[in-house]
């Protein structure tokens, strides 16, 4: 068996299988080791897994969803077959790394919540979820709520149940405008997620489906949630000019001018999107221009908006300038953008948990080393999930411990994390 032909098996990529066989990426995780236990007729047991009921080798004994399976690989005649030889080795490898793994003095432990929650949305996006326990076509609106507040309030454990679960419900929905527009909202709840858990790839993906659902279902909200989303990734990708247009050009579209002060807020949040970039190419003067700007809007509309993408409002405006000022090159000055701003005004968890990773990024830039470290511990306080599962933090962790002194609160903190110290 080739790593191509393991790889279409278990609905991995054969970079990622040549991965798992070599120990580059750990065979810890329940669903992997599923996985290749049914592709290579291993019992469940053998690893160390229960059996689960109604399942044939490990696979649902009926089509989980009516998706069509992805085509396959047009350029694989293009590469060189591997010999008998080489796929015997790889086979036994793959074999050795599966038994190690089931026979370590350990039991298999459970996937950091990030990864779980990123491999659930993976697998729901592409088909793959189960559909047991998906909720009715009438309850799509009430899950999409119960999706959105976990992800206000950061409940991740709850919301790598929920998300996945909604998408698959939405897909398998009988084709109505209703099931569309939760399809779309949902979609770009996932992008939010992602980007945060920084799967860029899955991001496009998301971020890609919601933007042609929403125009679909004509909904100028949506179309400009979608179009925020997309800036960020192209921001990401450092795609910088194009993340500017991309979010400008949304702000300027007659559809969301005519949607009364819900479309005035997307504007602002648009706005607000293309003064971050303008930090991120260190343009401070630009930077703080498109802020004021955002920030009237807010100041015109009064109170906070459009709460389902994570508010808009003074607060929210006040909060984006944290981060800009810091990436446009003066953290003294996110610094004291952050002490005019309180973050019991910030309207819901997820942002205050924001506030203080920001303020951490900032005093780590700055060389103010306990400031960060107090900062971290109050994020970790607002939102322990989220904290736990960003890369962000971790990264900051990560840099602390190795830079410094250490303290039982950076040394708990980082263990709580799962960030390996030495």
């Amino acid at each position: 068996m080739t790593l191509c032909q393991l790889g279409q098996l278990t609905g991995y990529s054969t970079a990622q299988v040549s991965r798992y066989e070599r120990g580059i990426s750990p065979l810890t995780d329940v669903m992997v080791l599923r996985r290749f236990a049914a592709a290579l007729g291993i019992p469940p047991q053998a690893l160390g897994l229960s059996p689960e009921p109604g399942t044939r080798h490990s696979h649902p004994s009926s089509p989980t969803t009516a998706y069509p399976r992805l085509p396959a690989p047009r350029v694989s005649e293009t590469t060189r077959a591997d010999s008998g030889e080489d796929a015997m080795q790889r086979r036994q490898m793959l074999a050795l790394t599966l038994t190690a793994a089931a026979a370590a003095s350990t039991p298999v432990r459970e996937a950091p919540l990030g990864d779980v929650l990123v491999g659930r949305l993976r697998d729901a996006m592409l088909g793959l979820h189960p559909a047991t326990g998906t909720p009715s076509a009438p309850d799509l609106h009430g899950e999409l709520a119960r999706a959105a507040a976990d992800a206000h309030t950061c409940r991740y454990s709850s919301l790598s149940v929920r998300l996945p679960r909604l998408l698959s419900a939405a897909h398998a929905a009988p084709d109505s405008p209703a099931a569309g527009g939760v399809l779309a909202q949902s979609y770009l709840l996932a992008t939010r997620v992602l980007v945060k858990l920084e799967d860029q790839q899955l991001g496009w993906m998301a971020a890609d489906r919601a933007r042609q659902l929403a125009e679909v279902a004509g909904d100028p909200l949506a179309i400009a949630e979608a179009a925020r989303q997309l800036a960020v990734l192209a921001r990401r990708a450092g795609w910088n000019d194009q993340a500017m247009s991309i979010a400008l050009c949304a702000a300027d579209a007659p559809a969301l001018r005519d949607a009364g002060p819900e479309g005035a807020a997307a504007r602002g949040l648009l706005i607000q999107s293309a003064a971050y970039t303008a930090g991120r190419d260190r343009d401070q003067a630009d930077m703080r221009k498109l802020t004021a700007e955002a920030a009237a809007i807010a100041d015109e509309l009064g109170g906070t908006r459009l709460r389902d993408c994570g508010g808009f409002s003074s607060a929210t405006v006040q909060l984006h300038l944290v981060s800009a000022e810091d990436r446009a090159g003066d953290p003294s000055a996110a610094i004291a953008a952050a002490n005019k701003l309180a973050p019991l005004a910030l309207p819901t968890i997820e942002r205050r948990a924001r506030f203080h990773v920001d303020v951490a990024t900032a005093y780590a830039r700055w060389g103010r080393r306990d400031q960060c470290i107090d900062a971290l511990l109050a994020a970790e306080h607002q939102a322990p999930e989220e904290t736990h599962a960003r890369p962000a933090v971790k990264t900051l962790i990560s840099g602390l411990l190795v830079s410094g002194r250490t303290t039982p609160g950076l040394r708990g903190l980082a263990a709580r994390a799962g960030v390996l110290t030495r």
